[in-house]
């Protein structure tokens, strides 16, 4: 029984192998990454995504769609998910959260979750038209703990390299304050002594500590490990009982330092690689939202860390022009779009400045993914809108506010939103207050219908190549 158990479920792996390249062999099944820290609405996106092709599909509400503004695409429906190993996407609790009489935004994710969605639309050109006049293009989508990415670059890092990278940043300006306790508790640590379990779970437990309150109270995205964050069925196990360390030892056999070298390797190679694996090698296509305007908040510090992490990020993926045989056995992603999401919590004449800070931040990266070949975009949206912009005259000025029910609180706000920068600034260029931008709750839908900014642009630069 268990060798035939063995071998249908051989089969079973093989054939939907097999149909995803044939699939891939007439461009019809795209893997499309939604990247992002956690926050940055990956789990709105993809509701938001859904909801608006499956029953909002209309020329007035994505006109810079082609296939929709065209008349062409038929109809788009959620189908069953190959991966049977791997939980569903729970949309319907999602859009629930953003359609109910008072909108929330869905909780942040804590698993990893999947969705395919096939899209059946006229064809127009190419080999599909020549092969029928209707095809259908399978998009799939991958939701996951923004906590878990920031562990990929942990791939190319050994332990000591790790600690030293991990220390400096936690002693940042902006992080050092929340970090005294802890650091504090490893003056007293002792690498080269034999392993005491216990004094290597207090310590354990004490970062942990650091990485929740940081989670909390800043926008830190480089807080890893993830797990320790969402452990899922890895609470309590000593493979996330790591920290760093100030100083390198030599790892001398049953010492504490080799039992958090091995903890750390271990890690790495249990955890993180089958995520990235199972995960992250396979995409057509990458969408990496990002909240600019909550680092913005936060501070100088924050918003270099993001930049940063966003760099390091993208180094883990595969990037490339994709070609026929290329896409049918090493697929690439050829196409990456930046957003700037949450870009209605500022004032639409705001939104292109939002765009251009994100660009900046990016730096030498589209230079690099353009070198290969990658088409590559930058843009401000937001996939579930939260504020109506309103005109306020003051003093004989026109001013351009947004109204909306701020994050936490029940009143209604009409408010001036700062000025983002269109540039990454200096130390000596940050404003003296700092920003601060307002947060809001979704906006409520109108006859069950959400609202948008920019989907449809992004759609089209994403897929729309894949719908003609």
């Amino acid at each position: 029984m268990k060798a035939k158990f063995v071998t249908q479920k051989a089969l079973e792996k093989l054939k939907s192998n097999t149909q995803k390249a044939f699939n891939r062999s007439l461009d019809r099944h795209i893997k499309l990454a939604v990247t992002g820290f956690s926050g940055s609405g990956k789990t709105a996106f993809i509701t938001a995504l859904v909801k608006h092709l499956t029953s909002q599909a209309t020329k007035q509400n994505l006109p810079f769609f082609d296939v929709v503004r065209e008349g062409r695409l038929i109809a788009a429906k959620q189908v069953p998910q190959r991966a049977l190993d791997i939980p569903t996407f729970d949309y319907q609790s999602a859009s629930n959260c953003l359609l109910a009489d008072e909108p929330t935004w869905p909780p942040s994710t804590q698993r990893i979750n999947t969705l395919t969605l096939a899209l059946k639309f006229h064809c127009e050109s190419g080999l599909r038209a020549h092969l029928s006049p209707v095809s259908t293009v399978y998009l799939e989508l991958i939701d996951y703990p923004g906590e878990w990415l920031a562990d990929l670059p942990m791939l190319s890092q050994d332990y000591q390299t790790w600690s030293k990278a991990t220390l400096e940043l936690l002693q940042r300006d902006a992080y050092k304050d929340y970090s005294g306790a802890f650091l504090s508790l490893l003056d007293t640590f002792d690498g080269k002594a034999k392993v005491d379990e216990q004094e290597l779970k207090t310590l354990a437990q004490s970062y942990q500590q650091l990485l929740s309150t940081l989670k909390s109270e800043t926008k830190l995205a480089q807080l890893q490990p993830g797990r320790m964050l969402i452990p899922s069925d890895l609470a309590g196990a000593p493979i996330l009982l790591f920290f760093p360390t100030k100083a390198h030892c030599e790892a001398s056999e049953h010492s504490q330092y080799q039992q958090l070298q091995a903890r750390f390797e271990a890690y790495k190679q249990q955890v993180v690689m089958p995520f990235y694996k199972q995960h992250f090698c396979q995409f057509d296509r990458q969408l990496v939202l990002v909240d600019v305007l909550s680092a913005l908040n936060d501070g100088v510090d924050t918003l270099q860390e993001q930049r940063e992490a966003l760099a390091h990020v993208m180094q883990v993926f595969n990037y490339g022009k994709s070609g026929f045989l290329k896409r049918l056995f090493y697929p690439k992603i050829d196409k990456v779009l930046f957003a700037a999401n949450k870009c209605d919590h500022v004032s639409p004449s705001q939104q292109a400045d939002i765009a251009l800070l994100l660009n900046d931040m990016l730096g030498e990266q589209t230079n690099e993914l353009r070198f290969s070949g990658v088409s590559v975009d930058t843009m401000a949206i937001s996939s579930v809108q939260s504020t109506q912009t309103k005109v306020v005259k003051d003093n004989g000025q026109h001013l351009e506010c947004v109204y909306g029910k701020v994050l936490g609180e029940q009143q209604w706000t009409t408010y001036l939103p700062p000025q983002p920068p269109n540039h990454c600034l200096s130390p000596q260029q940050w404003p003296e207050h700092g920003f601060e931008f307002l947060s809001f709750y979704p906006q409520k839908a109108q006859q069950g219908n959400l609202h948008h900014v920019r989907l449809d642009h992004a759609l089209q630069f994403l897929i729309g190549d894949k719908l003609t």
